[in-house]
């Protein structure tokens, strides 16, 4: 019997992600569930209704002291959870 080529589960999990055009939405949904993460709990909790729409991150907050705090560095932000991702998901973030 001729054996076959060894393949990793994690390849094809995402080979088949990306043939059934699931790719985008499963990273975007890994993007928002690590949000507490990435963040932090303290961020986390004045945090919530956050989306994804044209590759751009929706959060509503609580605390207009933070909102300032997370606009000033919204760039870094961004590289970090598409970072942490390891996939370009999101270009923006608009917090309101």
């Amino acid at each position: 019997m001729r054996k076959q080529k060894a393949e990793h589960v994690g390849d094809l999990i995402h080979q088949f992600l990306r043939e059934e055009g699931l790719e985008t939405p499963y990273n975007e949904y890994r993007l928002i569930e690590s949000w507490p993460e990435v963040m932090g709990e303290g961020i986390a909790r004045y945090t919530s209704d956050l989306q994804i729409r044209n590759r751009v991150l929706y959060v509503r907050l609580k605390s207009s002291v933070i909102r300032a705090e997370l606009l000033a560095g919204r760039r870094n932000i961004v590289h970090r959870l598409n970072s942490y991702i390891g996939a370009q998901v999101i270009d923006n973030i608009f917090f309101s």
